[in-house]
C-alpha cells in the first residue's frame, strides 16, 4: 500500500498524470498474465507478447 502512495504523490507532485494510463495499463496486463498462468489460455497469451 505503500508504493501505491509513493507512486501517487509523485504523480501529483510532479504534474505526471500523462504516466497514469500508461501504469492502468502494464497493471491490466500483469494481472492478466498471472491470473492466465496455470490455464489452457496461456499459451495463446503468451503468444500475443
Amino acid at each position: 500500500m505503500g508504493r501505491i502512495r509513493e507512486v501517487v504523490s509523485f504523480l501529483k507532485v510532479r504534474k505526471k498524470w500523462w504516466l497514469t494510463p500508461i501504469i492502468v495499463v502494464l497493471l491490466l496486463l500483469s494481472l492478466v498474465l498471472v491470473l492466465t498462468q496455470g490455464s489452457v489460455f496461456a499459451p495463446f497469451i503468451y503468444a500475443i507478447f
